[in-house]
């Protein structure tokens, strides 16, 4: 039987396998290709773990959300292009998802009047960043979404196979 840890600030994957109630040892005979020296270490911050791990450990400790802290956060081309996202409740998902399109929609005539000619104007310039940033909040809104229903599968909640077309 291992030890309960005592530390402190633990990263998301010690957080994740103590969620589930696996010691490290448990934790690497349900991971298989993963030593329990080996998940000290990326526990501990010693060493990076790589993306193959990740996802086992996302499947194995049921957190969808350890892809996108990898990605974000660790992942040298991730943390150049893949933006955080944050754990939220479906209804605030669809609030925020509300109300960018109503933004978008209001929007939505001036962005035909940017982009009709194929070209950005200096005077366009400014109304077209502020509706590519609403486009962006949108996108995050529907990684969201993606992640509460990978979360919700994880978590048993929903039936993967009732989500199929």
């Amino acid at each position: 039987m291992g030890r309960k840890s005592t530390k402190e600030n633990k990263n998301i994957y010690q957080i994740s396998r103590e969620k589930m109630e696996y010691t490290r040892e448990t934790a690497a005979c349900k991971l298989e290709f993963i030593s329990s020296d080996r998940i000290e270490k990326i526990e501990s911050e010693k060493t990076l773990p790589h993306p193959e791990e990740v996802l086992a450990m996302s499947d194995c400790y049921r957190n969808p959300a350890l892809c996108n802290y990898f990605c974000s956060h660790q992942c040298p081309i991730g943390i150049e292009y893949v933006p955080e996202i944050k754990t939220k409740e479906l209804s605030q998902i669809t609030l925020e998802m509300l109300s960018t399109l109503n933004k978008l929609t209001r929007e939505k005539e001036r962005l035909i009047e940017i982009t009709v000619d194929g070209e950005l104007s200096e005077d366009e310039l400014p109304d077209f960043l502020k509706i590519k940033e609403e486009l962006e909040k949108m996108a995050l809104a529907i990684d969201s979404l993606n992640l509460w229903i990978n979360q919700t599968i994880a978590s048993g909640k929903i039936d993967k196979d009732k989500l199929k077309p």
